[in-house]
């Protein structure tokens, strides 16, 4: 049993919604998005507590509903939750929850999804836009399955005080990695790991740094290379307090890791990477060799959650999605990637939608 509709989008994120609101804008009645969450807020919903909207971290604004001014005292997780759910409510939005789609598959020339829990929906036009919070990335670490302490990662956390007392290796060379650092810091000591001298910059995160940011990223895409992680394409700006952070010796990488041991980690030789690459010279202090630790923490980024498309073989050789545009795969203009690649932003996410939006209700008129 199926039910007919035009369009799928999966997920009420930010680009999900922006994609919803474009396709109601244009008369399309016949649509649903499908969202795994438990209620509004996409993958914002479950950051962590001391995560506020403020200079290193803010949403743009969804069309058509602009986003109070945030206060900073109150968690992120709380306002975006707030702002989405108001906005689907503004514009009667068809978001069904909560619903994890478990693959989408080209039969008899339609689009066919199907949930979890066995529910199937039959679409001429599917928009995905289930961005990347569920996808955790991990690298592997050599003994990893050795070590006796806790293995986290970014999702995990939920505050500081969690961390009271236990000796932590934060992994990962992004935002995410500073701020938890800076966090634990208050509560427990840290040793901070990246493969490669922290990316700090000293260029204002503008608009102009965007385009730059974005060009990358889609010459990426455009050649159906996978996105590389986003610290390598964005850095880390070089505010005042990580600036602090640095002097103080909290936000000092001792390098890479080699391998993990049951009581710890062994920190490895790094590669030469020429003192050119260094903006804040002191943020690198390779240290090779063994620290004892209670909790390895992984900031080491996301990666797109796709897997249920995997039925429609939208991937290449170069492990990656090669794009016509910034929402259409070039196997399968059907399904319509939004926050993928150069869209995968607050700022990016919302554009998408609304190409996919209109993307979608074009592809509509060319089908009947």
């Amino acid at each position: 049993m199926y039910t007919n509709v035009d369009v799928v989008v999966i997920g009420a994120g930010q680009a999900g919604l922006a994609t919803a609101h474009e396709l109601r804008r244009r008369g399309v009645e016949r649509f649903v998005v499908l969202d795994a969450g438990a209620g509004p807020g996409g993958a914002w919903r479950e950051r962590w507590d001391s995560l506020t909207l403020g200079r290193a971290h803010g949403i743009a604004d969804l069309p058509g509903l602009p986003m109070r001014r945030p206060d900073p005292s109150v968690p992120a997780s709380r306002l975006v939750a707030e702002y989405y759910g108001a906005y689907e409510r503004r514009f009667a939005l068809p978001v069904l929850r909560p619903v994890r789609v478990r693959s989408v598959e080209s039969i008899d020339d339609a689009l066919v999804v199907t949930a979890a829990g066995g529910a199937r929906w039959r679409a001429r036009v599917v928009v995905n836009a289930t961005g990347t919070w569920t996808r955790p990335f991990v690298p592997h670490l050599p003994g990893l399955g050795e070590f006796r302490g806790k293995v986290l990662h970014t999702v995990d956390y939920t505050r500081a005080a969690d961390f009271a007392g236990a000796r932590t290796v934060v992994v990962g060379g992004g935002l995410s990695a500073v701020q938890f650092l800076l966090e634990l810091a208050e509560v427990t000591g840290t040793v901070w790991s990246t493969r490669t001298p922290p990316r700090f910059t000293a260029r204002p995160f503008d608009l102009a740094w965007g385009r730059d940011v974005e060009a990358r990223v889609r010459a990426d895409t455009a050649a159906g290379r996978a996105p590389r992680p986003v610290v390598e394409n964005t850095g880390i700006p070089s505010l005042p307090e990580y600036l602090e952070g640095v002097a103080d010796g909290t936000l000092v990488s001792r390098g890479p890791l080699a391998r993990a041991t049951a009581h710890g980690v062994v920190f490895g030789e790094p590669r030469d990477v020429g003192k050119r690459e260094l903006v804040v010279p002191g943020s690198w202090a390779p240290q090779p060799g063994p620290v004892d630790a209670d909790v390895i923490f992984f900031n080491t980024g996301f990666r797109p959650a796709l897997g249920h498309l995997a039925p429609l073989r939208l991937r290449g050789p170069g492990g990656g999605i090669r794009m016509r545009d910034e929402v259409t795969p070039e196997r399968e203009p059907r399904v319509l990637l939004a926050g993928y690649g150069s869209t995968a932003s607050t700022v990016g996410a919302t554009r998408a939608g609304r190409k996919a939006g209109r993307a979608a209700a074009k592809l509509l008129t060319r089908q009947l």
